[in-house]
Order: C-alpha cells, then sequence, then structure tokens
C-alpha cells in the first residue's frame, strides 16, 4: 500500500502533513493577493517558478528525504473545476516537491464506511451538494455563496439522484471552514478536527 503526503487545499492556503507532530501545517506564498471568488492559488501562476521553489522547501522542511520519492495525496475543493484540477495537478508535479499526485474533493473524503452518502460544503465561492456513491460522484449541484436560499438548497439535496428518491441517504455537513451555520441540522456535522484525523491517515490506494 503506497503511503501519501495529506494535502489540504483550503479556501486561503494548502496545509500539510507533518507525520512528526501530527499537525497539519500551513503553507503561504508572501506577495500573493487575494480577489474575490477566485481561489487563492491563481495568484502562484503570475510567479510560479518562485511559488513552486518556496513550497518545494516547505515540504522538504518536514519530509527531507528525497522529495523524488513524495506522493502527494491532494484534497481540493468540491467546486474544484476541471481546468484548476489541471494546474494543482500540474503545479505539484513540476514543483520538484513529489514524484506523483493524486487528487480528490473534499466531500469525497468525508466517509469510508457508507458507501452512499450527501455532503454539503461552502467554498470561497459556491455551496457544493454532491452524491458520492463508492467514492465516486455521482450527482453534484453548486450555488452562489453570495446569494442562496438555504431553504431552497436543502430540499434539493432531497431530489440530487434518483437513487436518493427511494433510499434514506445520510447526509454529511462539511465545516472545515466553519462557514455552514445555516446547515447544520441537516446532518452530520464534521469539524475542522474531524475532517483533518480523516485525511491525516489517507492514503493513495483509497483515493
Amino acid at each position: 500500500m503506497a503511503k501519501a503526503i495529506p494535502v489540504i487545499i483550503t479556501n486561503t492556503n494548502i496545509l500539510i502533513y507533518d507525520k512528526v507532530s501530527q499537525e497539519f501545517k500551513a503553507f503561504t506564498l508572501p506577495g500573493i493577493s487575494s480577489q474575490p471568488n477566485i481561489p487563492f492559488y491563481h495568484s502562484f501562476a503570475k510567479k510560479i517558478a518562485e511559488s513552486q521553489h518556496y513550497f518545494k522547501e516547505f515540504v522538504k522542511s518536514y519530509y527531507p528525504n528525497k522529495t523524488s520519492k513524495n506522493i502527494l495525496a491532494i484534497v481540493v475543493p468540491d467546486d474544484t473545476s476541471t481546468l484548476e484540477s489541471i494546474f494543482i495537478n500540474e503545479f505539484f508535479l513540476n514543483s520538484g516537491a513529489c514524484k506523483a499526485v493524486a487528487q480528490i474533493t473534499m466531500g469525497q473524503t468525508l466517509s469510508k464506511d457508507i458507501p452512499a452518502y450527501i455532503s454539503i460544503s461552502k467554498s470561497s465561492r459556491n455551496i457544493v451538494l454532491q452524491y458520492i456513491k463508492n467514492h465516486e460522484i455521482h450527482a453534484c449541484r453548486y450555488y452562489d455563496c453570495n446569494h442562496y436560499d438555504s431553504t431552497h438548497i436543502i430540499e434539493d439535496a432531497k431530489r440530487l439522484h434518483i437513487d436518493i428518491e427511494y433510499e434514506k441517504t445520510p447526509v454529511f455537513v462539511n465545516n472545515f471552514n466553519l462557514n455552514m451555520d445555516d446547515f447544520l441540522e441537516m446532518g452530520e456535522v464534521i469539524t475542522p478536527k474531524a475532517f483533518m484525523d480523516k485525511i491525516a491517515v489517507i492514503d493513495v490506494e483509497k483515493i
């Protein structure tokens, strides 16, 4: 079983798991400015070589052995687009900090034991409903996080996929960013600590 270094891309930074302290450490790049509704890592493209250099050095500070042996298990926000996924993979691969990457959405990590469930989360730009079955995304719906009706979203969750209409499906509320106050009654709330505990033991076979 190939072990990987857990990496979480949050709304504001990149977290890397340090196996020595058993804590996540935050990587930020000085001089990077944020813009509304645009994930922070888009700014890395303006200073790509510099960003990759500092990221590699950051990884080496916690994993000093050959970086060419590292595998990064990258957990991304649920609204990450296909193009953003490609950029993220290329950024890490070309940084020299690893030999391979595997990517998964936050929603796909919320339960390892329950085969089918609904996840709801909020990124820096969207509220995201996902229907996860056997670790795969079978349905997904987005809502602008600045303009939404929580009651409408809760009702939509009941009709997100045809399977849900015939079976009682558990709901996981991803409160990793502590921004889900409007949805806490929907289902089981995943706290920041609970979320990071799940990610800390991730490996590439589970991805």
